[in-house]
């Protein structure tokens, strides 16, 4: 069984989005709570709560959307820490890296030694974390959540060590309920059970977490020997000193790789991304794999290159100048092929994105774009085109806003908002005053040239913006307004003037 150190920092898509641990803050995906800090924890909020619930928990919590990028981008600085003990960092994904731990443990006095100089450096680097020694990666990752800062679980031990742990651990809830049901309430109930019963009743996937809970890899290694070299490279003349250009390089790479791997019925764990420097310097990372595709890739290999960038520079600006960028398979193991959705979601994903990829070579780079969503008040100003491949814009403002218009999301922002007319009962216009008072309620509403009557509307919503700059201060007022036609309105009035904003479905 390998040993295996794991260092882990805790709540990282809240330190990613800048949230402090002692701030009540959650950040949020799809609505639920993706992640939260301490201090949210004491007060009742939980990973996978809905937004309102979390907020009812806890009024005036700290709420940002979840930054995947930054995510990844900043852990490569907790990597690179890391990578003081051994060049053979693995970045399970942001948040979470493991490395062998023998070589390194004889060479810092022994496993407890070398987890806390771990720690120490993580937290040296200005981020809190936990390290654990243990055999195998499961085990090792709940070794380093365990204590204070951690612990190590004694080479053998890792059975007993997880049995305790109750099955959510697992990550699989599903499982965990159905198990929960039948009276299996620990990993140890469960991996006292008989392997060949459980892969007949539950199938690979429970087969595959009572392999864990037993404290057993998550599958036996079945090296390929012979194989041959999978490896994938590119050169770059002139060096590219824009991370554009290595990015794009990245995503045709990991399409070849993939390409390679398929040919000979093989997959691989982990992928090794080098990129080699104009000044000689060579950055390498190893990458957990398990079937990315090549966007995935690619953002990875942004990542690497973000980590790297001097200071001062810009963006899109490369350190030095990339000469080189090679993609390595590591531990190869025959494909056993994976159950994908009925229609094959990640087979579609992954062609879809090759072509954009070709579609983006024939257009420019920003010939294909994707609307990426952000902060605002109105609907028109809460998408923004990215380039696909690209990252967001770093300088978005952030909210509060207040005046924003809540949900639900309009189905259409015209790009050029057409000319209304709202009316009265007596055929006067409706007017907003200064202190957001209506002149009367709305009974009809007239867009290019047709009327029809109000049968309800709420509001207004007013915005004043850039109050402090006359030349762009901004000030409207915002109404939702439904029509005896079935129809349903985002108007805005600015300046005496209403117009559609948006339109619901």
């Amino acid at each position: 069984m390998t040993r295996v150190l794991v260092v882990w920092c805790p709540d990282w898509p809240a330190t990613a989005v800048g949230v402090d641990a002692s701030t009540p803050g959650a950040v949020v995906e799809r609505g639920r709570v993706a992640a939260c800090t301490a201090a949210a924890r004491a007060e009742g909020v939980r990973r996978g709560q809905r937004l309102r619930d979390a907020q009812r928990r806890r009024p005036g919590l700290v709420v940002r959307e979840r930054d995947r990028d930054a995510e990844g981008r900043l852990f490569e600085t907790v990597a690179e820490a890391v990578a003081e003990l051994t060049p053979r960092v693995e970045v399970v994904r942001p948040g979470l890296c493991a490395l062998p731990a023998r070589g390194p443990a004889r060479f810092h006095g022994g496993e407890e030694a070398l987890r806390v100089h771990a720690q120490d450096t993580v937290v040296e680097a200005g981020y809190d974390c936990g390290a654990g020694v243990a055999d195998g990666l499961f085990a090792a990752e709940l070794a380093a959540r365990a204590g204070e800062g951690g612990l190590v679980v004694p080479e053998g031990e890792a059975a007993a060590f997880l049995a305790p742990y109750p099955l959510s651990v697992l990550d699989r809830p599903e499982l965990a309920g159905l198990l929960h049901r039948l009276g299996v309430k620990t990993l140890g109930d469960f991996a006292a059970l008989p392997p060949g019963h459980v892969a007949a009743r539950f199938g690979a996937d429970g087969a595959l977490a009572h392999r864990l809970a037993r404290g057993e890899e998550p599958r036996p290694l079945a090296p390929v020997r012979g194989a041959p070299d999978l490896s994938v490279r590119t050169a770059f003349d002139p060096p590219a000193e824009r991370s554009e250009r290595v990015v794009f390089g990245a995503k045709r790479l990991a399409g070849e790789l993939h390409e390679g791997l398929a040919a000979g019925g093989l997959a691989c764990v982990r992928v090794e991304v080098a990129v080699g420097f104009a000044d000689g310097h060579v950055l390498r990372r190893l990458w957990r794999h398990d079937g990315m595709s090549a966007l995935a890739v690619a953002e990875r290999v942004r990542w690497q290159l973000s980590a790297w960038r001097p200071e001062g520079a810009r963006a899109e600006q490369v350190w030095g100048g990339v000469t080189w960028l090679e993609l390595t398979p590591d531990q190869l193991v025959p494909d056993e092929g994976r159950q994908e959705a009925l229609w094959g979601r990640t087979t579609v994903t992954d062609r879809i994105a090759r072509a954009a990829d070709r579609i983006q070579a024939l257009l420019g780079h920003h010939g294909i774009t994707r609307p990426v969503l952000v902060g605002g008040r109105g609907p028109g100003e809460r998408v923004v085109r990215v380039p696909v491949g690209d990252l967001p814009p770093a300088d978005l403002p952030e909210g509060p806003w207040p005046g924003r218009v809540t949900g639900p999301a309009p189905a259409a922002v015209p790009v050029s908002p057409p000319a209304a007319e709202l009316l009265d009962a007596s055929g006067a216009a409706v007017s907003v005053s200064a202190r957001c008072e209506v002149s009367a309620p709305p009974a009809v509403l007239a867009v290019r040239g047709r009327a029809a009557a109000v049968t309800g509307w709420t509001g207004p919503w007013p915005a004043d913006e850039r109050w402090w700059d006359p030349g762009r201060a901004r000030r409207r007022a915002r109404f939702q307004v439904t029509t005896e036609d079935g129809a349903a309105y985002l108007l805005a009035v600015e300046g005496g003037r209403w117009h559609v904003e948006a339109v619901y479905d």
